[in-house]
């Protein structure tokens, strides 16, 4: 089945809206009319089945549009951030080697296009926290297994009726926009699209299109828990987290404050979402808030002696073969325990654990210390390099500064004295990609400290 189908298989009627933002609606039949218009135009531009498009476009009707209209020729479609520079298009343009490029209201014609998997629908790519964003192809088979594996037990669970719009507060350029676009329209839901995350205008939609439950990036649940001027989320009852790894106390300072419950999640673009909540669970396990939930059906785990977590999924994206053992799991590179009940809790990067002679320390665990105290809003730990020790845990900070016998009482209060960071920095920010995970690797040369030890990354979330 092509993902054309969930445009001209949706169940919105022709004349209702099935996009919305903050200044527009686009009905069903706009939508299609114009995906079929730029269908006949890549067809004249000479674009064929099995090549690709790039489409540097905002969040809205038109990126949708280019989509299935991509697919309507059996082109392969991928998006790339708006606000994405020149060196960044260029780089990303390199790599796909499109017949056509959609740059806002031009189209050009690229030279030396790549051939493409006969079922490939898009490209996507990692988040590149610990190395370079990588693409990943994914078939439109294999992502509809992607969706169905969450939407199947919601599917029994739900009453007979409309579903709520689909909010898309990222990019979908971002793999989690484009999971939770895709997603949305396979649920038959029409989706209310951001083109950039600001609380005014989420508070704004979530209030004018009744929305009860949404996917957010942590970085967006830190902003609106920390918006002093909200107080309340009203209808909004869920906030599932899968982009990055949420915290078990910012998930509870976002419950606490709104009320809210926050089902995080785990996956990552190669093999979709694996480890989930659902809304029983929720009603059940309301102790468990800061798990990433329970394996998907069809989704096996497991935690190796070494603290990892693997994975055997139904199906993956192209190229995968090289990652599987012989039993079929992927190491997913993270660290992560599995309670009595099943529920996942995710430590942290394997990549990103701290050998400081011998003692292993998760930064995760320092950093949760750290945000405690008032004087912090945002904290990062990372290894450096120590002659004497291979490497050591240094802590950059945002927020009010202060004394570092302050930093260092709070620390040995709660933790073993090697988890001690030996150096507190404080700077305007912490540097993030677009959904808000922290750059390990650019943090020692905000403050000139020796490089963190390098470390090959099998994958990013």
């Amino acid at each position: 089945m092509s993902l054309v189908r969930l445009l001209l298989d949706h169940p919105t009627a022709p004349n209702d809206p099935i996009i919305h933002t903050l200044s527009e609606a686009t009905t069903r039949r706009e939508l299609e009319a114009d995906a079929e218009r730029i269908a006949e135009q890549f067809r004249q531009c000479g674009l064929v089945a099995g090549t690709a498009v790039v489409a540097r476009l905002a969040n809205g009707p038109q990126l949708i549009a280019t989509m299935f209209g991509t697919w309507m020729v059996g082109a392969v479609f991928c998006a790339v951030n708006p606000r994405a520079t020149a060196t960044e298009l260029s780089a990303i343009v390199s790599s796909v080697r499109p017949a056509v490029m959609v740059d806002g209201e031009a189209t050009v014609v690229c030279d030396d296009a790549m051939a493409y998997h006969q079922n490939a629908a898009f490209i996507v790519w990692t988040s590149g926290t610990t190395g370079a964003p990588r693409p990943v192809q994914h078939t439109h088979d294999g992502y509809l297994e992607f969706l169905d594996r969450v939407l199947r037990p919601l599917r029994v669970q739900s009453a007979p009726k409309a579903p709520m719009p689909n909010l898309i507060p990222v990019p979908l350029a971002l793999n989690a926009g484009f999971y939770n676009a895709l997603f949305g329209l396979r649920a038959g839901a029409a989706l209310v699209m951001m083109d950039r995350f600001s609380t005014a205008d989420f508070v704004v939609l979530v209030r004018n299109f009744a929305i009860r439950s949404v996917v957010l990036p942590p970085a967006a649940i830190a902003m609106l828990t920390d918006d002093a001027a909200l107080t309340e989320l009203s209808p909004l009852k869920y906030v599932r987290s899968i982009t990055a790894p949420l915290s078990a106390m910012q998930a509870r300072r976002f419950t606490k404050k709104f009320g809210v419950f926050v089902l995080n999640g785990y996956g990552q673009a190669e093999i979709g979402e694996v480890i989930g909540w659902t809304a029983a669970d929720a009603r059940q396990y309301p102790d468990k808030i800061g798990a990433v939930g329970r394996p998907h059906d069809g989704v096996v785990i497991k935690v190796d002696e070494r603290g990892h977590l693997w994975v055997r999924p139904p199906n993956a994206a192209l190229g995968m073969d090289e990652r599987l053992d012989a039993q079929g799991y992927i190491d997913t590179g993270d660290l992560a325990q599995i309670d009595d009940d099943g529920f996942v809790w995710i430590e942290g990067r394997a990549t990103d654990v701290i050998n400081r002679g011998g003692n292993k320390i998760v930064p995760a665990a320092v950093e949760e210390v750290l945000i405690l105290l008032d004087s912090v809003d945002e904290a990062a730990v990372v290894g450096v390099a120590d002659d004497r020790l291979g490497e050591v845990p240094v802590a950059f900070l945002v927020g009010r500064t202060v004394p570092d016998d302050v930093l260092v009482a709070a620390c040995r209060e709660h933790l073993a004295a090697y988890k001690v960071p030996v150096a507190f920095h404080w700077v305007a920010e912490l540097p993030r990609n677009e959904i808000g995970k922290v750059l390990r690797g650019e943090l020692a040369a905000l403050v000139g400290v020796p490089a963190p030890t390098s470390r090959a990354s099998q994958s990013d979330r």
